[in-house]
């Protein structure tokens, strides 16, 4: 028999031409955008596959030269929605660097909290969405994220970054809030994790990433950990307070590659990030009343040159490459992200598994489609 190829669409690429439509429910972050995904079938087992990208052009990056800094990190948390805090903080940080601008000591160590916060969102997220009887763990997700908007403001887009600081400080009070919030999903994480399990047993060996082609594809973050990838920029490259918080930063990884694998490890990093947010929130008590940014002139301009820096994010690391030639704007900032070598990943993955786990292979690569077609 020979092979037959499919043209799979997700999201809103339903609309277009296509042989079958993904639904990845209504909950998952790659359901808003456009992808395709073009299989070869052998019989019903995936022999081949071409990720279809480029449907769906946010044009983030050109919307950079036409704003000034302080605006475009409003941009930078648009194009991946699960992870925007880090994705705002990760362009802070690089025009930090360029303009030699050191944060407050209290302002560091908040934003290392929000980032852990931002990390367990996106996974109860990526979790929760994969499966029903893991319910609990969007309910304890919906706690946080309305903890994140009393503190900042914003549900889904945060926004309290700025250049050199945030807006404004986190309250004692809240700090108090969110341990509670801590504690409640301490306690529910083993449900949480016995439901992912009963959920994805089926499927070990299924849709495996090899370490090799992790590393081909300049793959990271729990995709990459869960083939065999030790790598942690907190860890192995530390920027904010990470690296006094060395000795509680674990970094959970497998050697599988399978989804299964991709699932615990991603789950794994909750409590290493509630251990973070604890030691954070200490030290925000010790340090008291301060200030949380800079005193910054009235137009900001970075000095002429390249500037490169990145950040490990929720997904995985994005790396951000600044260039400047001394005016408001910025000459280029062109981003590199998590979930365009994810989708690169899901092609390598996909060959010999069956079309009837295609859904499962697809979520458990852990992607979002705005965060692809930037």
């Amino acid at each position: 028999m020979a092979n037959r190829e499919v043209l799979v669409a997700l999201g809103a690429a339903r609309y277009l031409d296509a042989d079958l439509v993904l639904d990845l429910g209504d909950l998952h972050p790659a359901q808003h955008g456009a992808l395709q995904i073009a299989l070869e079938l052998d019989g019903e087992v995936i022999v081949a596959a071409d990720i279809r990208v480029g449907l769906l052009h946010r044009s983030a990056e050109k919307l950079f030269e036409a704003r000034d800094y302080r605006q475009i990190l409003m941009l930078a948390n648009r194009h991946d929605w699960l992870s925007a805090f880090s994705s705002e903080l990760g362009v802070a940080l690089t025009i930090e660097t360029a303009m030699g601008i050191v944060p407050p000591e209290r302002a560091t160590w908040s934003r290392t909290l929000l980032a852990e916060l931002n990390r367990i969102t996106a996974t109860l997220l990526m979790v929760g969405a994969a499966t029903s009887l893991a319910q609990r763990a969007l309910e304890v997700r919906e706690s946080l994220v309305t903890l994140q908007e009393k503190a900042t403001g914003g549900r889904v887009h945060p926004m309290i970054t700025r250049i050199g600081g945030l807006a404004h400080p986190l309250s004692a009070l809240w700090l108090d809030e969110l341990a509670t919030a801590c504690d409640l999903l301490t306690s529910q994480l083993p449900a949480i994790s016995d439901a992912m399990g009963a959920t994805t047993e089926l499927l070990r060996g299924v849709a495996v990433l090899s370490r090799a082609d992790a590393i081909s594809l300049g793959v990271t973050g729990p995709v990459a950990r869960a083939s065999g990838l030790d790598r942690d920029l907190r860890r192995d490259d530390p920027s904010l307070a990470y690296a006094e918080l060395a000795p509680l930063l674990s970094v959970p990884g497998s050697s599988r590659g399978d989804i299964p694998s991709r699932y615990e490890t991603l789950l794994a990093q909750v409590p290493v990030s509630i251990a973070l947010i604890a030691e954070c929130s200490d030290r925000l008590r010790a340090l008291g009343d301060g200030p949380v940014n800079v005193p910054l002139p009235k137009v900001v301009r970075v000095p002429e040159g390249l500037t490169y820096g990145q950040y490990e994010g929720p997904l995985g690391v994005s790396g951000y490459l600044l260039a400047s030639v001394g005016e408001k704007t910025p000459w280029r900032l062109k981003l590199t992200t998590p979930s365009f070598t994810n989708v690169q990943a899901l092609a390598l993955a996909l060959p010999g598994t069956p079309l009837i786990h295609l859904g499962a292979a697809v979520m458990s690569c852990f992607f979002v489609v705005g965060d692809i077609d930037r």
